[in-house]
């Protein structure tokens, strides 16, 4: 699996916080452009969430459905962009003592579809950025929601 971490100022808790929010997937996850429904359940195991992925008018349709959940800890996920295949994803938070902070780190890879066909090395090449770009944003996402809890 192809893993990419970041620092993050803001406790597991925090960054929970935002992950377990199903309706801010598609403003961190590069490649969601909306969301369509969010299982109330969510991020219980066997949750879902229906997203598009593309852009308008070429969209499609399809879903991420939580595989592990350990709170504040480990997000596991299939994502669905059908027919292009399947990845597994898993979401780790890892705090780091004393300092109030956690390193975030996102590990991927195609478990079916086309993709599959692609050499593992140049799938990290894709998946690489858009990974850095995805936990930027959810950087920015939680600091924004610290910020606005501490403004009150």
């Amino acid at each position: 699996m192809i893993s990419t971490s970041r620092p993050i100022e803001a406790t597991p808790e925090q960054v929970w916080a935002v992950l377990s929010d199903g309706w801010l997937y598609a403003g961190w996850v590069v490649g969601a452009s909306r969301i369509r429904e969010v299982d109330p359940r969510w991020p219980a195991v066997g949750a879902t969430i229906s997203h598009s992925v593309g852009s308008w008018p070429l969209l499609l349709d399809d879903d991420t459905e939580v595989l592990t959940c350990r709170p504040e800890h480990i997000l596991r996920l299939l994502a669905r962009t059908r027919p292009l295949g399947e990845s597994l994803v898993e979401i780790e938070l890892t705090e780091r003592p004393g300092l109030g902070t956690c390193t975030v780190t996102i590990r991927e890879d195609t478990i079916s579809g086309p993709g599959l066909l692609v050499l593992p090395a140049l799938r990290q090449l894709a998946l690489a950025p858009r990974n850095r770009e995805s936990l930027r944003r959810l950087d920015y996402l939680v600091r924004g929601r610290v910020r606005r809890d501490h403004e009150g």
